[in-house]
């Protein structure tokens, strides 16, 4: 079984994991995972014999998630000598059980060194988590691990050489299916990650447009592609103006996924697709552009998220919506002072050029609302605020239903991926307000900067229940670690699988509206002096609008 995406549309050569289950270890295996709790009095080694808690903790191994510890006396029954490695799985507030377990299995293929083929045994799971919510993890912690962008490569050198993992539990029968689940939603990330990796050179918005249709054909959902022409007849003001100052042309790309059986909702999804961001005629600086490819995060969520739900049955009809342009100081970019007319009607005026990407959301959101639709979630790589409220392991969280912000939040701690909500107090709203047009697109200088942002997407919902992850911070990371690689991490998708698979009629969103959002759940963990931060950034924030410069004068909008 193949846990990676394998799509002709993408330059990317990856990686390929193939993931089993067995009974036993396979005389194969070179390196043997045992997943192990904290607090055991031992561990057992495949092959016979077995490892004191005494033994673990002269080693330094507690068996928290992460953890790992190379174990004597390993022999397989075949008389070869694989290395056997204790891998921790222990969970704690911000870390749930099945993230210790994706954790372990990351940790595995990367402490397999040259192996080729590795087994994990499931051993005795944490309380509260089943076998095969343990195996799903599993499959998704050792693809994701192994993932490399190799698209501009002229070698394939280096990284992990793991071809294939056995997951070895007495049930093993039974876990196939969940090891498949796992597999396929590793293999949507890996597509997110290869084109949030892409040069923006190559990855143009009519290339993004036309890879969305391909993904849309092989994956059991329907697309259609607004050109130029189209975005213009269609009043979407906010891509057109947004577009101006690019020789590329802009692309609106609708995307629809209906379930087998009768859907339990409808959800609509907006991804921010502003592949490569200059700021525009607000130029950005030559530090602030360097991973400015990365703009378009949100959209590349989308599309990889619609891209799993046939295979995963998904219960819920699904629309997805993907405003796609560039950002470019041409001579015909917009200016500040301009004003834009949005799809619902609305005129923002544009004071900075380096806040597009609420500018193209707005069409995109308008769209969604005229879906009428359950609930509306969108995924933008918005602020530099939010990095320096929250930094890169925790996005930005807002909108304007508790409920389904709750849900947001709780989906993502199970996913292993981590949300805080930001309030958006209607009093902040004076501060887009324009002497010119209906609002305008930044706030005051150094204030509140991602909560800003999202009283102004705010405007083009419709009062449908909405949800807004800032994803600035999380989208595109520097190290190597776990399961996630240096550059694109695909963050936002699982979450949006794990929230859109569990729907369920009763749980939908309530019709009560509220902007006093400040209440997180329990689980979702706590950053320290994060919230105090989050509306009121540093003075090296030039946000809302005007660009945070958290890391290298990086820049936002």
């Amino acid at each position: 079984m193949t846990a990676a995406f394998e799509d002709p549309s993408s330059p990317g050569r990856r990686r390929l994991l193939d993931v089993a289950a067995a009974s036993r270890v396979p005389g194969r295996a070179e390196v043997i995972g045992v997943l192990t709790a904290p607090g055991v009095p031992s561990v057992k080694i495949p092959g016979g014999g077995s490892v004191s808690a005494d033994y673990l903790t002269h080693r330094g191994f507690e068996g928290k998630a992460g953890q790992s510890v190379v174990l004597p006396f390993a022999r397989s029954q075949n008389g070869s000598d694989p290395v056997v490695i204790a891998l921790g799985i222990g969970a704690g507030p911000d870390i749930p059980a099945s993230e210790g377990i994706r954790r372990a299995a990351a940790g595995l293929v990367r402490a397999a060194g040259q192996a080729r083929s590795v087994a994990l045994v499931m051993g005795t799971l944490p309380k509260g988590l089943d076998a095969p919510e343990a195996a799903q993890a599993v499959a998704e912690g050792a693809a994701l691990a192994t993932y490399r962008y190799l698209g501009f490569k002229s070698s394939t050198e280096g990284g992990s050489r793991v071809e294939r993992l056995t997951l070895v539990s007495s049930s093993a029968g039974q876990l196939l299916p969940a090891l498949e689940r796992g597999a396929a939603i590793a293999s949507a990330v890996a597509l997110v990650r290869d084109l949030v990796n892409e040069p923006p050179g190559s990855l143009t918005p009519t290339r993004m447009a036309a890879v969305s249709e391909r993904v849309a054909e092989s994956h059991g959902i329907t697309a259609k592609v607004f050109d130029l022409a189209d975005i213009q007849r269609e009043r979407l003001g906010g891509l057109a103006g947004v577009a101006r100052g690019s020789e590329q042309e802009p692309r609106m790309v609708r995307l629809e996924y209906r379930p087998s059986g009768p859907a339990r909702a409808t959800v609509a999804l907006v991804g921010k697709g502003i592949t490569f961001d200059s700021g525009g005629l607000s130029l950005k600086s030559g530090d602030g552009m360097m991973t400015m490819k990365d703009d378009m995060a949100g959209a590349a969520v989308v599309l990889g998220t619609m891209s799993v739900l046939a295979e995963l049955d998904v219960p819920v009809r699904v629309v997805g919506f993907m405003p796609i342009t560039e950002n470019m100081p041409g001579g015909r970019a917009i200016k500040p002072g301009d004003v834009l007319r949005a799809r619902n009607g609305k005129t923002m005026e544009v004071l900075n050029t380096d806040a597009e990407g609420r500018l193209v959301l707005a069409d995109g959101l308008s769209l969604a609302s005229e879906e009428k639709p359950d609930a509306i979630i969108d995924l933008a790589t918005l602020t530099g605020a939010v990095v320096v409220a929250l930094g890169r392991k925790i996005a930005g969280l807002m909108g304007n239903d508790e409920s389904l912000l709750a849900r947001v939040q709780s989906a993502g701690t199970e996913a292993g991926e981590r949300y805080w909500p930001l309030p958006l107090p209607a009093e902040y709203r004076r501060d887009i307000d324009s002497q010119v047009a209906d609002m305008k697109n930044i706030g005051n200088p150094s204030q509140a900067g991602s909560i800003i942002a999202g009283l102004f997407l705010q405007e083009f919902v419709d009062d449908r229940p909405w949800a807004h992850l800032d994803i600035a911070g999380t989208a595109f990371g520097d190290t190597d670690q776990g399961y996630t690689s240096r550059g694109a991490t695909g963050f936002g998708l699982r979450t949006l699988v794990e929230l859109l698979s569990k729907w369920s009629p009763t749980a939908s969103p309530s019709r009560n509206r509220t902007t006093k959002v400040t209440k997180a759940t329990k689980s979702a963990g706590r950053p320290t002096k994060a919230t105090k931060s989050a509306g009121r950034p540093t003075k090296a924030t030039k946000s809302a609008g005007r660009a945070a410069r958290p890391a290298k004068g990086r820049k936002r909008s």
